[in-house]
């Protein structure tokens, strides 16, 4: 098939994703076809630090205090708890920025159909690492955060 062609029938199939390379790639993953959280131990060797002391520093919580709220108690790729898939899917938009092994990849969406604080920007910091793209941190351009500045600890009693 012909790159042209490739190119146009890949923008059929991902309408709203934005095809910009290897890096969003690794984001993506979180995102479509359905939202996956990053903090899940089974997508753990999709990160790297600072962001992978913060995610045990979490299951830590979660192991000693099962009824509580843990540190990450909602979805970092989204700055939120609650969306909607297919807007979600069908408004993300993924562009990044490649400087040797390192890499930031921004993520534009929205969580509903509707309102304008449903709209986020997410920006993915990776790092190459035996030649596959990990995550190091990801920042809320929208909510003015990082995941890595997050505190998880005991509380004092």
């Amino acid at each position: 098939m012909k790159p042209i062609l490739l190119a146009a029938a890949m923008s059929i199939a991902l309408p709203g994703a934005v095809l910009a390379g290897p890096a969003s790639n690794t984001v993506k993953f979180f995102y479509v076809p359905e939202v996956k959280f990053e903090a899940d131990a089974k997508y753990r060797d999709r990160f790297t630090e600072p962001v992978t002391k913060l995610f045990e520093a979490n299951d830590k919580a979660q192991k000693e205090k099962p009824d509580e709220v843990s540190c990450i108690d909602f979805d970092p790729g989204l700055d939120a708890q609650d969306f909607d898939q297919k807007t979600l899917s069908k408004t993300l938009k993924l562009t990044e920025t490649v400087n040797d092994d390192t890499a930031e990849v921004t993520a534009s969406f929205n969580l509903f159909p509707e309102g304008d604080d449903s709209k986020r920007e997410m920006v993915w910091s990776l790092k190459k690492m035996d030649g596959k793209w990990k995550i190091a941190d990801i920042t809320s351009k929208t909510s003015d955060w990082k995941l890595s500045a997050l505190e998880c600890g005991a509380s004092p009693e």
